[in-house]
């Protein structure tokens, strides 16, 4: 998962990051609140974790505004020092999902992380097979198939496409995809997802016919659409 980190003591916000990406998640560390917000206007993430005080603007604006531009789905944690009944009783009422004191329990924090999100995909945690429409993927082996027929792909494009059906319906921005599927930040332009996005049409057929159509966002990204309603089931034992 991709997790966004506001955090102004430079220690506490390299500790979260640290434990973060212990837990197998990529993060995006912030100290400014109007940078963060700025950024958040251009990508996508999975979750934040925010400091309840800020510079220029407080916990709560940020939290604000995160809602106005990316809805209630996404989880936010608040990290703070702060553990005033006050200001706990103020985060849950203007939004937020937890709120930890700093320093942060590593196992404990990774553990409410790893709540959230399940709580807020729960399609996405923990599953060993995905089905969707004539699509059967296999994320042990990391195989799929399209009506029974194995398609081949190779790594790269198998995270690609894994990543576009686990997030059906959602704009993902360039970076996100970028970061998910190649393990790192996007900081230069590059048709590489471009090219990989037009390779993977055709090799998993992404037509009218088979259901679900994988179109650009302008400025943004891409998203994966179904052309019907409730294709999607998922199965925990292995294929």
């Amino acid at each position: 998962m991709r997790i966004a980190i506001l955090q102004r003591d430079t220690a506490q916000r390299g500790n979260i990051e640290l434990v973060l990406a212990q837990g197998g998640h990529t993060c995006m560390p912030f100290s400014d609140e109007v940078v963060l917000t700025k950024a958040l206007a251009a990508s996508t993430v999975d979750m934040l974790v925010l400091d309840w005080h800020g510079t220029r603007l407080s916990g709560v604006d940020v939290l604000r505004n995160v809602r106005a531009l990316n809805g209630d789905h996404i989880p936010v944690l608040f990290a703070s020092e702060d553990t005033s009944d006050d200001s706990v009783v103020h985060a849950f009422a203007v939004g937020a999902d937890d709120y930890v004191s700093l320093p942060i329990c590593p196992t404990v924090f990774r553990a409410r992380v790893d709540a959230l999100f399940r709580r807020a995909f729960p399609d996405r945690c923990d599953k060993v097979t995905l089905d969707v429409g004539p699509y059967h993927f296999n994320m042990r082996r990391q195989s799929v198939t399209l009506n029974g027929k194995p398609v081949v792909l190779s790594g790269t494009q198998y995270r690609l496409a894994a990543l576009f059906f686990a997030n059906i319906g959602r704009v993902l921005s360039r970076d996100h995809i970028y970061a998910m599927v190649w393990g790192r930040e996007l900081h230069t332009l590059t048709r590489t997802i471009d090219s990989h996005v037009s390779r993977l049409r055709v090799l998993l057929e992404l037509d009218d016919c088979n259901g679900f159509r994988l179109q650009p966002v302008y400025k943004s990204g891409y998203r994966l659409l179904s052309l019907h309603d409730g294709v999607e089931t998922f199965d925990r034992k292995a294929a």
